[in-house]
């Protein structure tokens, strides 16, 4: 008798980040696709981690993370945003951000209700989001500037909606909310029971003098939010998986429960390193953006060497390239041919869609690259 499995995410297969980034792997191309660093970790959070698995910090951490962390984050967001929340209530260590995303939304999105995303959005909010048995309704950003038309949302605002869920920096746009944006959601949600998810784990990568508008910042929204921020983003440390969401008791309450039995607690030493690394050395997230601006604009001068048109990008570190005068493929042929035949791999944005804006040919490359890494890229991509 073979067993009948009935699949829960039916429309979910391998993400297209493991797909490019095996395809790239099997043809040898330069690996501009999946959102990860090439380069070192910063030595003394190396260092603090190898000190804190000498001191024996091995073992299971609290659930919440430990005291020094949580404590540490909220001077942080007090030093960053004006705002300093209760270490004890209002923060929670996560293992990554995206189980931070997956426990936000199931703390409180039930069977039936609805889930406002933006798209193109970063492809793990609506898996989480049907595992909750709720619905996802997509409202499409401009195709080219990716802002928001909030009269479109507000049209997609029924008595169903419960969670609004934004991203700033975008993923994969790079777009930013502007005080306008902020005003807009504010009044959006207002005399609602609607909850916000901020995802923010690009919020110090920031270029051009802009200020991220953190929901933190604002104390009308951030009372009805969960914010959400990575280390592995911040710290080049992708492959460490830390992160934590930010919020209100109530919220937190309900978050935590999630997260007790989700993985209950996360990576013991890592808590360590970053609580000293938060404390000691916070020039280090205050340069990033102009750490990765530099990139931005070298990178940017380097593709305008080629036929690939580079979009602006306000933070974050992807680039978008429009392709258009280059080939006629769709995003998802276009990006396997280049992988394949021109040695770059790239990232379609198609899977960021519910439905993919006709005729779009765009491409994500990204610049969280050593130098000869882009210099190699660039190489192959004069070719086209």
């Amino acid at each position: 008798m073979t067993l009948m499995i009935r699949t829960k995410l039916p429309k979910v297969g391998t993400t297209i980040f493991s797909v490019m980034s095996q395809l790239a792997a099997e043809h040898g191309a330069v690996n501009l696709g999946q959102g990860f660093p090439d380069f070192d970790v910063p030595r003394r959070l190396v260092d603090g981690l190898a000190e804190a698995m000498r001191a024996g910090h091995n073992q299971y951490a609290p659930m919440t993370g430990i005291p020094a962390l949580r404590e540490a984050i909220a001077e942080k967001t007090m030093r960053v945003y004006g705002h300093l929340p209760d270490a004890d209530a209002e923060v929670t260590v996560t293992s990554g951000a995206t189980e931070a995303l997956f426990n936000a939304i199931h703390a409180v999105v039930r069977a039936g209700e609805e889930v406002i995303v933006f798209d193109p959005a970063y492809d793990s909010y609506e898996p989480a989001i049907e595992l909750a048995g709720a619905v996802a309704v997509h409202v499409p950003l401009d195709p080219r500037s990716f802002a928001v038309d909030w009269d479109r949302v507000r049209d997609a605002v029924t008595p169903r909606t419960r969670m609004l869920i934004v991203n700033s920096p975008h993923n994969p746009s790079g777009a930013m909310f502007g005080a306008d944006d902020i005003a807009a959601l504010a009044e959006l949600l207002r005399g609602t029971d609607i909850v916000l998810l901020s995802d923010e784990v690009y919020e110090h990568i920031v270029f051009d003098g802009a200020r991220h508008e953190s929901i933190l910042r604002h104390p009308e929204l951030r009372e009805r939010a969960f914010v959400v921020s990575s280390f592995g983003k911040t710290y080049h440390c992708t492959g460490w998986k830390l992160g934590y969401c930010i919020a209100p008791p109530a919220l937190s309450a309900e978050f935590r429960k999630v997260h007790q039995y989700n993985v209950f607690c996360t990576f013991a030493p890592a808590q360590h390193a970053f609580a000293a690394m938060l404390r000691e050395a916070p020039e280090h997230y205050e340069q990033l953006g102009a750490f990765y601006q530099a990139k931005r604009d070298a990178f940017a001068a380097q593709l305008a060497t080629t036929r690939l048109d580079p979009l602006p990008v306000p933070g974050g570190y992807f680039q978008l390239v429009d392709y258009a005068a280059v080939s006629d493929l769709d995003d998802a042929a276009f990006c396997r041919w280049l992988t394949i035949e021109k040695g770059v791999a790239a990232i379609p944005l198609s899977p960021f869609y519910a439905q993919p804006p006709a005729g779009q040919r765009l491409a994500r490359l990204c610049f969280a690259k050593n130098t000869a890494t882009l210099d190699a890229a660039i190489a192959r991509l004069q070719a086209l």
